[in-house]
């Protein structure tokens, strides 16, 4: 057993000292581009401003055909693609597939200055972090990086679920944790096939109108990821890291994608993945806090003084925890208007 002391210790001669705090960048929307793609590659330079993270995805959705080349497209921006406040991260593939040890090794020594974050998918246990992060700190010390590059985990399968906060847990170089809803869906053998989202076989039903049995029953479709969605959020929470949402597979289904990110929105996650630019608005849009909701927030910290205490504001009680709440309003809505002038007129800061 390691000592805890060791933590924060480089796991390789010349390799950078671990961050002790995982720094709460932009993150509502990580947007995806196939790197194996030469016009998607060509478009990077015009996505890249309009995103908070931008992620070369090497692992699902690439043909096995196309591996190298997705490789190689994610060094080429890496060298090529000046990213400004833009986050720049990479999805690898997974640990025992035959691809990825080369791409973890190609993104370390060929792009490792450039890149912020690489994305680990079907994380099981925290024996997948120390691999990972004992690898990292030898190819960043070979690299000679002087900072280290941070790990974010996918949550696809029972296994990761269950061990989750051990993820977390694992090292100092873990960012954040993702949902994998479809390869979660597969692995747990749920009955159904759609890449996030309800399901309308997942419901209750009103219970039967006493005095006319027979009259229709009306029925509300339920969340089939609420359940894993709060879990992940505690466990990220409780370890100083950041909970995303993943993807949203219906590209046409707009409501039903804002109606996904909202909930991850409200139970906690900071961002989303998008997929396809009209998911990119979206998680724009929901992963941003409501104008209205800042004007609240800033009324009730200004009522509640030095936080103590309790107040009756707008005919609502006000305490400590409710400066609290408001607190995380206002901090976002500041770290984004930071980023976005729209933002910060809206808010009026």
């Amino acid at each position: 057993m390691r000592s805890p002391k060791d933590f924060f210790r480089p796991l390789a001669l010349g390799a950078p000292q671990p961050l002790r705090e995982i720094p709460a960048r932009p993150s509502r929307m990580i947007h995806f581009f196939p790197s194996s793609n030469p016009k998607m590659v060509a478009k990077v330079p015009d996505i890249a401003p309009t995103v908070d993270v931008l992620l070369a995805n090497l692992e699902d959705g690439v043909p096995a055909s196309d591996k190298d080349a997705a490789r190689a497209g994610l060094v080429e921006v890496a060298r090529t693609v000046d990213m400004g406040d833009t986050q720049f991260w990479t999805r690898v593939n997974s640990l025992d597939s035959p691809w990825g040890l080369d791409d973890l090794t190609a993104a370390v020594l060929e792009a490792g200055e450039a890149l912020d974050v690489i994305m680990i998918p079907k994380v099981e246990g925290a024996e997948d972090i120390h691999y990972v992060d004992r690898l990292l700190a030898q190819l960043e010390a070979k690299a000679g990086l002087t900072e280290p590059l941070l790990v974010h985990a996918l949550l696809e399968t029972a296994r990761g679920v269950a061990n989750v906060e051990e993820i977390c847990a694992a090292s100092p170089r873990m960012q954040g944790l993702s949902l994998g809803p479809a390869d979660l869906a597969a692995n747990r053998r749920m009955k159904t096939t759609r890449v996030g989202g309800g399901h309308p076989g997942y419901l209750v039903r009103q219970d039967p109108d006493a005095d006319d049995p027979e009259a229709p029953r009306a029925t509300y479709q339920q969340d089939l990821w609420h359940y894993t969605i709060a879990r992940m959020v505690d466990a990220c929470v409780a370890n100083g890291i950041l909970p995303f949402y993943g993807p949203f597979g219906d590209i046409k289904d707009t409501v039903a994608c804002e109606d996904q990110f909202r909930n991850a929105f409200l139970l906690g996650c900071v961002g989303a993945w998008s997929l396809h630019p009209v998911q990119i608005d979206i998680a724009r849009r929901v992963f941003s806090p409501d104008p209205a909701d800042v004007a609240h927030a800033l009324k009730v910290i200004d009522a509640m003084g030095d936080g103590t205490g309790a107040v009756l504001l707008d005919g609502k009680m006000e305490d400590d925890a409710s400066v609290k709440q408001c607190q995380v309003i206002v901090q976002l809505a500041r770290q984004l208007a930071a980023r976005d002038p729209e933002l910060a007129a809206a808010y009026g800061f």
